[in-house]
């Protein structure tokens, strides 16, 4: 992920040079900011990319930023952004509505029509999620859209929460993908937000197969990432739970390239490795490390972590903590 700060220029430039930064990272906008402010203003920006998304985790103190008429008549990249927020308070307006973002809600906007988002109104900072992709990759009919822009999409249950915490994940462990993983991830989260906008103008039938496939492997890797730590965690489970039955789970993982049992095996030994390495976990024996992450069988898990990482437990902790404790 590439990253722009503040944190490197001086006070007085800061605002200054974020400006010329929000006008090259998304569509050309205008940022504000109250003059009282401007001296404490401070911004970061992390940048990474999956396909046509492009992704933009920000934390910001007070600004506004409002893409306006001659901006857009400047330069129109026909695109659609959706801000989730994810600390503080996010703002914004569209085509005559307002949503006043809690953690875990969306917003869409268009490109091609004046808005105004403004970031944490009266806190000391917000941080949020914005992702920017071509209008032509949600397949839903354009009035419909419209009429969403600038609306609130609640975040804390259905489909909603489903696409927020996907987001979540997906910034979480974006350090970890590799190409493969970024195109892959890319269509999944367009075809999840694809249903989460569906399901708002309530045209479930609209939706391209495709998108109901993607959004239902989307939803399937989310309850595995919850549920890693439950060794009782088998395909029959997670079928059961998403109502479909184990052949057709079996074949949406091999369409996607793997088995369900390889992707769970793979991301409990991530997990793993992420906490041997962990300076602040070294009282914690190996085997209650696994067991945390669905391995019941100590000999299988050292068996499994041999043949990921070429190293026994005992030997990759001992390399990664040998180094911090020094």
């Amino acid at each position: 992920m590439d990253v722009i700060s503040t944190a490197e220029v001086p006070a007085k430039e800061r605002f200054a040079f974020w400006r010329e930064v929000s006008a090259e990272a998304w569509v050309p906008l205008e940022v504000r900011c109250e003059p009282h402010l401007e001296g404490g203003f401070g911004a970061r920006a992390g940048f990474a990319g999956l396909g046509p998304v492009r992704m933009t985790l920000l934390t910001t103190t007070p600004i506004s930023v409002h893409r306006t008429p001659s901006l857009i008549r400047r330069s129109d990249p026909e695109a659609f952004l959706v801000t989730c927020a994810l600390r503080g308070s996010v703002t914004g307006e569209q085509d005559g509505r307002r949503a006043d973002l809690r953690t875990g809600d969306l917003v869409l906007r268009d490109s091609s029509r004046p808005y105004t988002t403004r970031f944490a109104p009266g806190d000391s900072a917000a941080r949020s999620l914005v992702l920017r992709f071509p209008r032509s990759s949600l397949p839903l009919p354009e009035r419909g859209l419209r009429d969403l822009t600038g609306g609130r999409v609640r975040g804390d249950h259905g489909v909603g929460a489903l696409a927020s915490q996907f987001l979540l994940r997906l910034v979480r462990h974006m350090e970890e993908l590799g190409p493969a993983d970024t195109a892959r991830l890319s269509t999944l989260t367009l075809d999840l937000l694809t249903a989460v906008f569906a399901h708002e103008l309530d045209v479930h039938g609209a939706l391209p197969p495709q998108s109901r496939r993607g959004a239902l492997l989307a939803q399937i890797y989310a309850f595995v990432e919850d549920n890693l730590g439950d060794s009782q965690l088998t395909p029959g489970a997670i079928a059961a739970a998403h109502h479909i039955s184990p052949r057709y789970l079996h074949r949406l993982f091999q369409d996607e390239g793997r088995t369900v049992g390889g992707w769970i095996r793979g991301r409990r030994l991530d997990r793993c490795r992420r906490d041997l390495a962990d300076p602040w976990l070294a009282a914690h024996s190996i085997s209650a490390i696994a067991a945390r992450w669905g391995f019941s069988s100590p000999a299988h898990f050292s068996q499994a972590f041999r043949a990921a990482y070429d190293l026994s437990p005992a030997q990759f902790r001992r390399r990664h903590t040998t180094g911090h404790a020094r």
